[in-house]
Order: structure tokens, then C-alpha cells, then sequence
């Protein structure tokens, strides 16, 4: 299954008061592509990702992933639509403190079809043997950051994602193993045609994306103008520039 392009245009997301945290005017990514978000703390990035997910509902706009418009779909809807086509990694990992690396890498299985739910556990199993994690019966209570990263990395793949939204994948790690996972992140991805949108405050991140997006005081623009809010050149042009 080819991933879905994503289209967005005029997407705004408010607080509950009607405070603007996030402008989007326009961003296209096409399947197969990786895209790279970066700016200051508190700028909006982990917004905008959560928007793409469908996590968060924008008050104004399209978020379209193929002829779907997550932005204008019910809750129970955008949970299936994430089910389906997203594999998410999140800055705070969420695990299951008491579930060994396996069974946390394997979590979708409890919500896929029964035909299916093998083969995600086989799948979760192999990806923490390639991340380098023990896949045994120890919990991961007594797991290092880095260990819990990759776990978080093998769960949102297990599932087989064509989209893989990732909110700072290497703030865990040191540097030798970052670069080795974001490697390993893009190239599990590219190996199936999957779609990667990195967020991330490590340049060597963005940077080893094809293209770069920077969020600035909650607006969504262009990595080197200052102008409309538009996805940014490619990395090879943006050097040639």
C-alpha cells in the first residue's frame, strides 16, 4: 500500500481561550518523502505534528492524507484512519512500565483483526532485534532512555505504517546511537515507500531529511524565508541556493 500525499492549506489550531497556537498556510508532502521540523521550544512543533496525526482537531483548514480530510473527521474516525496508515513516536514514549519490550512493541496487536495480529508481533519481534533490544521477559521499568526510544521506534513500525510521524526520536540518545537510529528510522521506512515527518530539535535529523520545515512563534514556514508559510526546498537545492 503506497503512502497517502498529504495536503494542508489555511490550517489554524487555538487553545480552549481562542489563543493562536499554530498557523499553517500551506504544506504538501509527497508519498515516500521525509520531512524534517525544527524550531525553538515551545514554537509549535509538537502542535503541528499532533494536528497531522489527528490528534489534535485545527479550527480552521484541510489536513488531507490522500482524499481524506483528517480535519473534518470524528474522533473514532481519525483513531481508525491513525490505525491504519500512522505509526507514531512520541517524545515521552508512553510504554507500558510493566510489559516487557515485546509486548509494548507489539501493543497494536490488541487492536488489529485477529487474522492480522501475528504478524504484527513477528514484526515488532524482528524490529527490536535489528534496533538492538532484547526482546525477553524483562519489563522496561529498568530500561535506559535510549532502550526505550528504540522500543518506542519498533512499536510504531510494527504495524507497518506508510506514515511515520516521529516527535524527537533521538532526545534520548547519545550520539553514535541517534545516528544510527535515524538510519535505521528512514531506512525501515523507505524499504516499504512509508512517508517520515521527523520532529526535532537535533539538526542531524532535519538535516539528514530531504526537506526541512521551521515553525517560528506558533507559524509554519519556509526554513530560510521569512515570508508565506510554504513547504521548504528540497535540502540539495536549499545548499545550492
Amino acid at each position: 500500500m503506497t503512502a497517502p500525499a498529504l495536503s494542508a492549506r489555511d490550517v489554524t489550531v487555538t487553545a480552549a481561550d481562542g489563543r493562536l497556537l499554530l498557523r499553517l498556510d500551506r504544506l504538501d508532502v509527497a508519498p515516500g518523502a521525509a520531512l524534517g521540523v525544527r524550531g525553538p521550544s515551545g514554537a509549535g512543533k509538537s502542535t503541528l505534528l499532533n494536528a497531522l496525526a489527528g490528534l489534535l482537531r485545527p479550527a480552521t483548514g484541510a489536513i488531507r492524507w490522500g482524499g481524506t480530510d483528517v480535519a473534518a473527521l470524528g474522533e473514532a474516525a481519525r483513531d481508525a484512519f491513525r490505525r491504519r496508515f500512522m505509526g507514531l513516536i512520541f517524545q515521552d514514549f508512553l510504554l507500558f512500565e510493566e510489559l516487557s519490550p515485546l509486548d509494548n512493541a507489539a501493543v497494536g496487536a490488541a487492536f488489529a483483526p485477529r487474522a492480522e495480529r501475528a504478524a504484527i508481533r513477528a514484526r515488532a519481534a524482528a524490529l527490536l532485534d535489528r534496533l538492538g533490544v532484547a526482546a525477553g521477559a524483562r519489563d522496561v521499568s529498568r530500561m535506559s532512555g535510549g532502550e526505550r526510544q528504540r522500543i518506542a521506534v519498533a512499536r510504531a513500525l510494527s504495524g507497518g505504517p506508510r506514515v511515520i510521524l516521529a516527535d524527537e526520536p533521538t532526545a534520548s540518545l547519545d550520539r553514535a546511537n541517534a545516528d544510527l537510529l535515524i538510519a535505521d528510522l528512514l531506512a525501515l521506512a523507505r524499504e516499504g515507500g512509508g512517508t517520515v515527518i521527523a520532529v526535532s530539535h537535533d539538526p542531524a535529523v532535519t538535516m539528514a531529511m530531504d526537506r526541512i520545515v521551521s515553525v517560528v512563534d506558533g507559524v509554519a514556514r519556509d526554513g530560510d524565508h521569512a515570508g508565506a508559510a510554504v513547504v521548504a526546498a528540497p535540502v540539495a537545492e536549499r545548499a545550492r541556493a
